[in-house]
């Protein structure tokens, strides 16, 4: 026969027609080989398999957040390493004018009683040296001059009395759609910052402020314009930051908490 036939011996026979083509595991021929699918009794793999008779619910309908009463706990002042302290149900008059009524309240903060460190300070040097200063003109007999010493001390202590006022009236109020500063006796100014433009903020404390727990914020927003920035002086600089925080990320827990704490006051 021809050796180019392809019927001849050197032909090469079809791969599916040969039983004994290719490398056979003789594994295979032992009677206690086990037959189908090695992972079946792999739990992990098992959790990774799929079946016709699986059912997955797949609604495009936001499903909210849910916290069970565990979570909440750590949440609450009474456990947990976050402690929230109290705060009032309702704004002060003061504050509640610049509310409006879809605006739900979160809190409101005076500045810490460093802030008038600088001005009582003063009140204080200018009280020694001036009572000095008229002792020592009323032995002299110059009785002119001790006149202006005391009037001097009278406009130093006055406008010590107006910082004080205007400390008392500042405040940092925190709602659940924005964060404002409001100030001033005569001419009140506010300033806000809406909760969804801020892109940025941080606190920073100083030895000092550590030990006497105060800080200063700086919010960073969007905008090109910023009407609040800079908020020095605030107090529980930690526990500000974590409410402030949470009312923009978790807004549902806060809300949540809220509501437990009310129906526990009702209770």
């Amino acid at each position: 026969m021809d050796p180019g036939d392809p019927r001849g011996e050197g032909a090469r026979r079809p791969q599916d027609d040969d039983d004994s083509f290719g490398w056979r595991d003789p594994a295979g021929d032992d009677p206690d080989y086990p037959d189908g699918d090695l992972f079946d009794d792999d739990p992990a793999y098992g959790r990774r398999r799929r079946s016709a008779d699986d059912v997955f619910d797949e609604t495009d309908e936001y499903q909210a957040p849910s916290f069970t009463a565990e979570e909440l706990e750590g949440l609450d002042r009474g456990g947990g390493p976050r402690r929230f302290l109290p705060l009032e149900d309702e704004p002060t008059t003061l504050v509640a004018r610049y509310l409006f009524p879809t605006e739900r309240y979160r809190g409101e903060w005076k500045r810490h009683w460093i802030h008038l460190a600088k001005p009582i300070g003063i009140g204080a040097a200018a009280t020694l040296i001036l009572g000095y200063l008229a002792g020592f003109l009323t032995k002299q007999n110059i009785n002119g001059l001790v006149t202006v010493a005391v009037l001097i001390w009278l406009g130093v202590i006055s406008w010590v009395a107006w910082e004080v006022f205007d400390w008392y009236f500042d405040r940092f109020i925190l709602t659940n759609k924005r964060v404002m500063v409001v100030n001033g006796i005569i001419t009140r100014k506010v300033a806000m910052m809406p909760l969804l433009r801020v892109t940025d903020m941080k606190y920073e404390q100083s030895a000092l402020g550590r030990m006497l727990s105060y800080g200063t914020f700086v919010l960073e927003s969007a905008g090109q314009d910023q009407a609040l920035r800079e908020v020095k002086h605030l107090p529980n600089p930690n526990e500000l930051y974590l409410r402030v925080v949470e009312e923009m990320y978790e807004p549902q827990a806060v809300e949540a908490r809220l509501g437990k704490d009310d129906e526990g006051d009702d209770a």
